[in-house]
This record gives structure tokens, C-alpha cells and sequence, in this order.
């Protein structure tokens, strides 16, 4: 550990080794989308990421992109800004705007969805671009925190993804392990302007609430760091979970004209992680629409378990499917038939 990521230091700048090792799964991409609202984060990946690109013959080319969500009179002028800043670098350069009314509640969540679609279809009109976009540490501890305070589970904890999709579109996150004092620090080192959104700083925000308790949280040893640490943790272990479900789903199960049909007793001999996503895997199999809360899913396959180890039968519904277990431990897994008005089936 360097001096300058010790606790009362000044925060170091990235250097180009670092760049070097952050962007290296992206060497064999043929072009890269930078995300780049002019905040100090994305603007040092944007400038980094350039620089990087260049440095050696067949690495991806790089363009931006800014989406001016129209909530902001200074979005315009920001966006505009990080054309300057691109026209400097030479890197295409497009503004992307949310067009439309926009919702009264839940604006934050609804403008995000509005961005990755946005970024989506350009990577696409670029002919396959890589969505690159810059966040950091920070971004994850907080991510972890609040998916907490939701009740996520284990899938959720695992924190954003380095490499995730989004509407298709492959989606890269190099900067999680980087704390985000470091590219503000790269942004002041390189002479790079940058700009300041307020709503980074508005508690009626969820994320900007959580953001003003880290230093609390910090204090109580609870980092970033080790937040995102814990992150890691929970994505190995959700990997290796993932992977034993998908094996035992075609193990353990058979499609007739009534369904999937799955040996659960066979199943009840894993742990309960196990049968419960399982069941999910066999839910979305048969159902590939359903959405279903984590907390709705663990109680029925837990109830089906139950069921099934004293030889019980039981009748649920759940993600738009219908659950027969059998006495003799057979669960049958079929989509719910439409429902006719004033007509409710059986079931939770």
C-alpha cells in the first residue's frame, strides 16, 4: 500500500501502470463508449481510458457520449464542456438527450434507466461499442448500502458487476477499486476541468443520504474499502452458488406436456440456498416474464420443502406459474392459465 492511500494523506493521481492494469480487460474491444457526464470521475477515465488507447497499435478506439437528462439548466453547458474536452483529446463526442415528460417520483431511478438506454442505442449505432463508464469505490459502498436497507440477497450484495449488459450492450466498470479522491486528484494533477452536479449533494436522494453517513461508518472501521471488499466476497460466493444451481436444474428435471417437472425430494438434500434458486431457475424457465420478490420465493420454496420431506402435497403459484408437489416428492412447474375476471386461483 502506498503512503498516499493511508488515512490522512493526500490522495494519489493515477499513474499510467495503474491505467495499464485497470484497462487491460478491454485491450481486445474493438471500440470503447466512455459515459462521461463531466463529473471528475468520468472525465479522468475519459482522459486516462484516451491516453491508454493510444499508447500501443490495435487497442479499441474511444468515443463519448453525455446524456443531458433536461432536469438541470446547467446540463446544457456541461454537456457542451465535455465536447471542448473531447474535441482537446480528439474523441467523437455526442450530447444524448431524455426526451418526454419526466416521472415526479423516483426521478433518480428512472433517469438512470433512461441513461443506459440512451447509451445502449448509441454503442449499438457505433456498429457494437463496449459501454465504459466510471464507477468507482465509492459508488460501490454506497450501492451496498443501500441494497441492505432494501433486503437484498446475496445477488444483490455482490454490489455492480465489472462487466455487466444492458439492453444487450456489454457494459464495463474498470474504476470499481478505485476510491474516488484518487481521480479527483487525477482530474487536479492533469489539468482537467471539471463539473460539479448539485443533486450529488440534495438528501432527498437516497444515495446522497447514505454518501453523508460514510464518514460515521468510516470511524466504526466500516470503509469503502472494506465495503466493497465485502462486495467481492459476496460476488465469489454467488458465482459458485449460480453454478451449482444450473447443474442440478437439468439434473434433476424433465419437461412433459404439463411442465417442468423437478425431483424435488432429490433436491431437498442440498442446503436450502440451493433449493430456493433452483426453484427460481425453474421458475424463469417456465416463465422467462416473471419477476418475483426474494422474500415471496423463500417462503414458498421453503414451504415446499417442508412439504416435500413429510411426504405432503402442496399447491402454489408464484411468478405467474403454478406449483404441484406431489406426495411422492415430484414438483410440476407450469405457467398460470389466464385468469378469467372475478376468478382468483389458489395459492398465495
Amino acid at each position: 500500500m502506498s503512503a498516499a492511500t493511508h488515512a490522512g494523506a493526500e490522495p494519489a493521481p493515477l499513474c499510467e501502470a495503474e491505467a495499464e492494469a485497470l484497462f487491460a480487460p478491454l485491450a481486445a474491444e474493438e471500440r470503447l463508449l466512455v459515459a462521461v457526464s463531466g463529473g471528475p470521475d468520468s472525465v479522468a477515465l475519459l482522459a486516462l481510458l484516451t491516453v491508454w488507447a493510444r499508447a500501443c497499435a490495435g487497442r479499441p478506439a474511444i468515443y463519448a457520449a453525455t446524456v443531458d437528462h433536461g432536469l438541470r439548466p446547467e446540463a446544457a453547458a456541461e454537456a457542451a464542456a465535455v465536447g471542448l474536452l473531447c474535441r482537446d483529446l480528439d474523441v467523437p463526442h455526442v450530447v444524448l438527450r431524455w426526451e418526454g415528460e419526466k416521472p415526479r417520483s423516483g426521478l433518480q431511478e428512472q433517469a438512470r434507466l433512461a441513461r443506459y438506454e440512451l447509451l445502449a442505442g448509441q454503442a449499438r449505432a457505433l456498429g457494437g461499442a463496449v459501454i465504459v463508464t466510471a464507477h468507482t469505490l465509492d459508488d460501490q459502498a454506497e450501492t451496498l448500502l443501500i441494497r441492505m436497507a432494501k433486503g437484498s440477497g446475496p445477488a444483490g450484495l455482490a454490489g455492480m458487476r465489472a462487466r455487466t449488459f444492458r439492453h444487450g450492450v456489454p457494459l464495463a466498470r474498470p474504476l470499481l477499486g478505485v476510491a474516488k479522491a484518487r481521480l479527483v486528484a487525477t482530474c487536479l494533477a492533469r489539468g482537467l476541468d471539471h463539473a460539479s452536479d448539485p443533486s450529488n449533494e440534495d438528501p432527498r436522494f437516497t444515495r446522497v443520504r447514505w454518501r453523508a453517513l460514510m464518514p460515521q461508518l468510516s470511524e466504526e472501521g466500516l470503509t469503502s474499502a472494506r465495503l466493497a471488499l465485502l462486495a467481492s466476497r459476496l460476488a465469489r460466493a454467488e458465482q459458485a452458488l449460480e453454478q451449482r444451481a444450473a447443474g442440478l436444474l437439468p439434473a434433476l428435471s424433465t419437461r412433459g406436456d404439463d411442465g417442468l417437472r423437478l425431483d424435488f425430494v432429490g433436491l431437498c438434500r442440498e442446503p436450502d440456498e440451493i433449493v430456493i434458486r433452483v426453484l427460481a431457475r425453474a421458475l424463469a424457465a417456465s416463465q422467462p416474464e416473471a419477476e418475483m420478490r426474494l422474500e415471496r420465493l423463500e417462503n414458498c420454496a421453503l414451504a415446499l420443502a417442508e412439504a416435500a420431506r413429510g411426504g405432503e402435497p402442496l399447491r402454489r403459484t408464484l411468478g405467474g406459474c403454478v406449483l404441484r408437489l406431489t406426495g411422492d416428492g415430484a414438483l410440476t412447474v407450469a405457467r398460470e392459465p389466464p385468469r378469467r375476471r372475478g376468478v382468483h386461483p389458489e395459492g398465495e
